[in-house]
């Protein structure tokens, strides 16, 4: 399809100093993120609704010259298995279209060619704010998505927002052990489910901002 080849080509930000100076004039609709959580929270299972909705977050530009956005070179890594590759570039042309710009890391377009898979995964993972794992039969069965699954757990034990696991044509008891203490998001409306894996990752870098503003202090 025209939209995947656009996508693989998709010029990547030369330098964060770029991407910072196109971003310091936008402001983060924390309105619309927070609504939009509210509309959709017919599913108590969903990460981006129980975090959203709590507590409001005031509006904070995740996008300022001085973000600690900025800090790592990504905002979300997908996580996914071979088959799933064309719903995760769905996934990331949404995100990378939204007005913040999120920076996707999309395996198939960004990894370094001749470099070691193993080494990629885990610069990936480390290098990435948000880690969206997309669970589906074929992410089941494939051993690299178990190994960065079990990097980003080891990155941040304590997950606060970073690991949003993504359910889609799995059943509930093969939801994996090891992130059973963590709320997934199901996925049964793309649409829906799209806007509330965006509002997630926009609710940590909003939190990440606010954090970094009261140590400031």
């Amino acid at each position: 399809a025209g939209w995947f080849k656009r996508l693989l080509h998709k010029p990547k930000p030369s330098s964060v100093e770029s991407l910072k100076s196109s971003h310091s004039a936008s402001s983060s609709p924390s309105s619309s993120s927070s609504s939009s959580a509210k509309s959709s929270s017919s599913s108590g299972t969903s990460l981006a609704t129980s975090s959203i909705s709590l507590s409001p977050v005031s509006a904070v530009d995740i996008s300022a010259s001085d973000s600690p956005r900025w800090d790592k070179s990504y905002d979300v890594c997908i996580c996914h298995s071979e088959g799933d590759v064309e719903l995760v570039s769905e996934l990331v042309s949404y995100l990378e279209g939204q007005p913040e710009s999120f920076r996707c890391f999309l395996q198939l377009r960004d990894a370094a060619a001749g470099s070691a898979v193993v080494t990629e995964l885990c610069d990936a993972v480390q290098n990435s704010h948000c880690w969206v794992m997309l669970i589906t039969p074929s992410f089941l069965q494939d051993p690299w998505c178990r190994y960065q699954m079990h990097q980003a757990l080891a990155e941040a034990p304590m997950a606060n927002g970073r690991t949003i696991p993504v359910l889609k044509d799995v059943d509930r008891k093969d939801y994996p052990r090891e992130l059973r203490n963590i709320y997934y998001i199901y996925m049964a409306l793309k649409e829906k489910s799209f806007r509330q894996i965006r509002d997630t990752v926009m609710r940590y870098l909003q939190e990440l901002c606010q954090s970094s503003t009261k140590s400031m202090e």
